[in-house]
């Protein structure tokens, strides 16, 4: 929000109220009215938007039915609010998807003993790879659901592991069309966890039909939203369907490599606008810019302690490679290793002619910078 979709809203002219649950946050990221309100209640939302707005709009994961309820009480362009708790309540998504794409889920305390072991159990609600753990059998799970109930007390679910690649597809819509904007293959830490350590530019698979048909059934189609899903014997299965743009900075790359105004145009949609006619920045839809490459590349903690050494923002050029790098923790920090996305230190962007010529300057950057955690 402050390095995106507020600059954007600036640049569009818009005059940008901020609701929040957290004031203290923003102070001095927002130059407008910050608003104190319960921003998962979409009533209290109604309550705090003073007067007519133009548009009402979040890139949170758990603030989307929210927004989009507010949003439909002042007559505003907004996402389907049962679309939008679908795509974040992971057991009602698998089951509107049952019948085109079934895949075993239940309630991670009442899994049968016939359960397709090894399975993937994880919040209902989750996000950044939180306790997602692979377990193999019903002794491990009981373990495992005690261990996070320990630390959270909301509902886990467990579901059937899906092999084959990960990838990702991101998508924008503006309820009459929905553009393919492309698709990164994603790269994860060896089991029982699932920290995303890498995503490179890609062409979405043949199988992108089936998720997009997925999408459909969910309700999907106004605004951005980021998908992963599995690609195994010529079947793709989703795996979550984050309804926003998405996210550790990848947005930011996205937006470089289609070099096209990307927030500007999430925001236009929600203001009631149509897709931009991005010419050939988009192939067909197939996200296959020519001669251009792209990877995200997180800088992941190894040990807990604290950050004593790490750069600051870099942008650079490394031959024809463009580098940019940006911190998720500061000097000072206090690291705390949890497995998870929110072990990234700091994330590196790398855009370049080729795969080979991006690994290269990729490769250099790291070895010429220091993250030290004592």
């Amino acid at each position: 929000m402050t390095h995106g979709f507020l600059p954007a809203a600036a640049r569009l002219g818009l005059d940008v109220t901020l609701l929040t649950d957290r004031p203290a946050a923003h102070a001095g990221t927002h130059d407008g009215p910050i608003v104190q309100c319960d921003v998962f209640d979409f009533r209290e939302i109604v309550a705090a938007v003073d007067g007519a707005p133009a548009a009402i709009f979040t890139n949170s994961d758990f603030l989307q039915a929210p927004a989009a309820l507010a949003a439909a009480y002042h007559g505003l362009p907004a996402k389907d609010w049962r679309a939008a708790t679908r795509a974040k309540n992971k057991a009602l998504m698998r089951r509107h998807l049952a019948s085109i794409d079934p895949v075993f889920s239940a309630d991670a305390r009442r899994v049968p003993e016939d359960a397709p072991y090894p399975l993937v159990l994880k919040p209902r609600e989750g996000v950044a790879s939180e306790d997602v753990f692979l377990v193999r059998d019903a002794l491990e799970l009981a373990s495992r659901v005690d261990e996070i109930a320990a630390r959270r007390d909301d509902p886990l679910v467990a579901e059937e592991y899906l092999p084959g690649r990960l990838h990702t597809l991101e998508t924008l819509g503006d309820g009459r069309e929905l553009r393919v904007l492309g698709s990164f293959r994603t790269t994860l830490s060896p089991p029982p966890f699932f920290v995303e350590e890498r995503l490179e530019w890609t062409a979405p698979p043949p199988e992108t039909a089936q998720v997009l048909e997925q999408l459909d059934a969910l309700g999907i189609g106004f605004g951005a939203c980021h998908t992963e899903f599995v690609v195994h014997e010529g079947r793709a299965h989703i795996i979550e369907v984050n309804y926003r743009l998405i996210g550790d900075h990848c947005d930011f790359l996205l937006a470089d490599l289609l070099d096209v105004p990307l927030f500007e145009q999430i925001l236009t949609v929600h203001l009631g606008g149509r897709l931009a006619d991005w010419g050939s920045a988009l192939d067909g839809g197939q996200g296959g810019l020519n001669h251009r490459h792209a990877i995200a590349e997180p800088v992941i903690a190894d040990r807990s302690g604290k950050l004593t050494a790490a750069p600051g923002p870099l942008q650079l050029d490394d031959g024809p490679v463009r580098l940019s790098y940006r911190p998720q923790r500061a000097v000072g920090d206090a690291v705390a290793v949890t497995r998870t996305n929110r072990d990234y230190l700091g994330t590196v962007r790398a855009i370049g002619p080729g795969p080979d010529e991006v690994n290269a300057a990729l490769a250099r950057f790291r070895d010429a910078h220091d993250w030290t955690i004592t």
